[in-house]
This record gives C-alpha cells, sequence and structure tokens, in this order.
C-alpha cells in the first residue's frame, strides 16, 4: 500500500499511521507531511523504525526551505518518483 502523509506529524493521528505500515509497504511525505523527515525528530525515528519504504518529495522540501536539514535516511523522490509508486502500489491511503 501507498500512505501519503500530507499533513504535519503533529496535526494528524500520527501514532495510527505507525501502526499501519507493514513490510512492502511505501510512505511518502508531501506538502506538510515532509516536516517528519527532519533530520533528529521524533517523528523521523518512529517512522525508520516502522517496516515501511520512507520517500520525500522534493518540490515540497524545497518550497518549505527544509531540503538541508532533513535526514539522509529516506529517500528523496520527484513526481516521476511519486507516479511509479502510485503504480506500483494500487491501493493508497491518504493521511
Amino acid at each position: 500500500m501507498l500512505h501519503t502523509l500530507m499533513h504535519s506529524p503533529f496535526q494528524c493521528d500520527f501514532a495510527l499511521l505507525l501502526r499501519m505500515l507493514k513490510t512492502g509497504d511505501d510512505l511518502l511525505l508531501i506538502q506538510d507531511g515532509v516536516i517528519a523527515a527532519l533530520n533528529g525528530s521524533d517523528a523521523l525515528e518512529k517512522l525508520l523504525r516502522t517496516p515501511a519504504n520512507i520517500y520525500v518529495l522534493r518540490d515540497d522540501l524545497e518550497a518549505r526551505g527544509l531540503f538541508a536539514q532533513i535526514s539522509t535516511t529516506p529517500s528523496v523522490v520527484d513526481y516521476t518518483d511519486f507516479v511509479a509508486l502510485t503504480l506500483k502500489q494500487p491501493q493508497q491511503m491518504a493521511w
């Protein structure tokens, strides 16, 4: 399943999202969801303990001026990669 987090981890049911992530799932952080990728943040630490693959949309990082502040662990992707993730994962859940 492809999960897309578009809200800040402080403005959604982040605990439920963490419980929903399973092996083989992909999580794409978009819009304000990119805040969860900040280096050293509690949200990132929790995401990295899940079995899901974590991705961050480059354009949203740059739009918020956060590109230099994110961890190197999640993969930074562009819109072409976003489309590829939607094709790879036919089931999707927006957060």
